[in-house]
């Protein structure tokens, strides 16, 4: 369901995905993938279908399990983190990221720290001071591990976050971590978010501290 101009949300914390819901980086990503699907012969659609949201690794040794992971998916992030051409914010994103007090959001994503500095970098976010990687986890998306993580950090029960998402496997994470959770639908079409809460962007949406909640109010 698209939430409707004038919706209040309340929460003690929110929690960001990275790329698809704070920073459009999906020309860079799907560039990188069709190389890569033609350098192991696959079908670049198999490859996109579950990539968005997981670990580069988790990706790879889904549809490729015979390559070495290991290598291919350090050379594929080294040159992730250099091709930042065209990485721009979504919509909104930073607008809102500068109205939060600080402590009370993180990002969580499956990128690790450096290529997370790039493309925020390259997207003007400033790199908040709670930040979760796919360093910082033995279990990454869609496992709730790194969202778990994030709250404590925050010192925020799960129940009391909110989290914005783009991908099937970070929306599974915030679930399973026991967190509600909004769609940005950067990356899933409206007919796939039709059983979440969705927003086209963060243009409008608004945030204001009533007390130890942070009230948002969609534009």
């Amino acid at each position: 369901m698209r939430l409707a101009p004038g919706t209040q949300i309340r929460a003690r914390a929110l929690l960001f995905d990275m790329d698809g819901t704070l920073v459009n980086s999906i020309a860079v990503i799907e560039r990188l993938w069709d190389e890569w699907s033609k350098k192991q012969g696959l079908a670049l659609d198999r490859i996109l279908a579950i990539a968005h949201g997981r670990p580069t690794i988790e990706t790879m040794r889904l549809v490729a399990p015979d390559v070495d992971h290991e290598s291919e998916a350090a050379d594929y992030t080294r040159r992730e983190i250099v091709e930042t051409e065209g990485i721009i914010e979504v919509a909104g994103a930073r607008a809102l990221l500068e109205a939060l007090p600080s402590g009370r959001w993180g990002i969580v994503t499956s990128a690790n720290r450096d290529l997370a500095a790039a493309r925020l970098g390259a997207a003007g976010i400033a790199i908040p001071p709670v930040i979760v990687t796919v360093d910082d986890v033995e279990r990454p998306k869609p496992h709730p591990d790194c969202y778990l993580a994030a709250a404590e950090r925050l010192g925020v029960a799960p129940q009391e976050c909110l989290v914005f998402e783009d991908a099937p496997a970070g929306l599974a994470s915030a679930r399973a971590a026991g967190m509600r959770s909004i769609a940005v639908a950067t990356t899933l079409s409206p007919e796939q978010l039709t059983a979440e809460s969705w927003i086209d962007d963060f243009s409008g949406l608004s945030v204001r501290e009533d007390g130890p909640s942070l009230v948002l109010t969609i534009g």
